[in-house]
């Protein structure tokens, strides 16, 4: 090689880091942006809470004094942990905790069975029952909530925890969620647990249920955001306090003659508490469940 390669091929490597550093910039910068725009609502949130003025509030909304709280306090989170009175915030919560934890977990062992009686069950016409199952997936709940109300009505199952939990136990989605990830296993799984004697229920409790955590998570995660986000069916099945969630519970604070802005803001914070720590327990598995689908396909 010529000595006069040896400079051309150094300005063409400075070129190429050069090109790759104001690459890297632009990229960050895109980040930096997506992230503010994606956090600025959530910190404005938390501001206003800390706020003891919902007037004022109002008034900062469009400025750069929503940002910043000049004297904060705890008083509007202490006036909405009430359990008992006309804004009994408190009791919305624990119910909406307890449907939460009711939800998920029926709907792991129903939707979990359900797919691997699907993926791996002697039952006939398997591929119809799967199609069905997807083909339901695609009708929206709102086109059904008017016959279950008049079927919850007719039972007697009216403003009860049950009625907020056992129609959404079981989805379509989920199953064929679990059926998807069950079906990818080795067969030589289930053959070796068969010839070892063990019983469908049992392959399926000791060795396929413990090895699809990041099914477990990503259900858990996609079932719990649906679950705490329900406003439609609550608002029409509850008429007390005894069983009504969260998502209707903070409509309290929107009156026709004032709106408790102050209030609001800080049960909105509280409201994204249990949402955030169940993401947060899971997203490891939640996370390899989408890298684990990505490399497959």
């Amino acid at each position: 090689m010529s000595d006069l390669a040896i400079p051309t091929l150094q300005t063409e490597a400075k070129r190429e880091r050069s090109a790759i550093g104001s690459l890297r910039v632009v990229q960050t910068g895109c980040i930096l942006a997506i992230a503010l725009v994606i956090v600025s609502p959530l910190f404005m949130l938390l501001i206003a809470s800390l706020k003891d003025d919902r007037f004022q509030i109002l008034a900062d909304m469009g400025s750069f004094r929503a940002f910043w709280a000049p004297n904060p306090t705890l008083s509007n989170f202490a006036e909405v942990s009430n359990f008992s009175g006309e804004l009994a915030f408190g009791r919305y919560l624990l119910n909406s905790l307890f449907i939460l934890a009711s939800t998920v977990g029926a709907g792991l062992i129903v939707n979990s069975m359900a797919g691997f009686v699907l993926a791996w069950g002697s039952l006939r016409g398997r591929a119809l029952i799967l199609s069905l199952v997807i083909a339901l997936y695609v009708i929206p709940q709102e086109s059904i909530i008017m016959p279950l109300v008049i079927m919850v009505s007719r039972a007697g199952m009216t403003d009860t925890f049950a009625v907020q939990i056992v129609p959404w136990v079981a989805s379509p989605l989920y199953i064929f969620l679990f059926y998807q990830f069950f079906a990818q296993l080795p067969k030589e799984l289930f053959e070796a647990a068969e010839m070892d004697g063990a019983s469908v229920f049992r392959i399926y409790r000791s060795i396929f249920l413990p090895l699809s955590l990041p099914a477990l998570a990503t259900v858990s995660i996609l079932m719990g955001i649906e679950t705490w986000n329900q406003y439609l069916w609550p608002i029409l099945v509850t008429q007390t306090d005894y069983a009504r969630p969260i998502t209707v519970g903070i409509a309290t604070f929107f009156g026709q003659d004032s709106i408790y802005w102050d209030r609001a803001m800080a049960a909105s914070v509280l409201m994204m508490i249990p949402i955030l720590v169940l993401y947060l327990a899971f997203q490891r598995w939640f996370v390899s469940s989408f890298i684990g689908s990505a490399v497959k396909g």
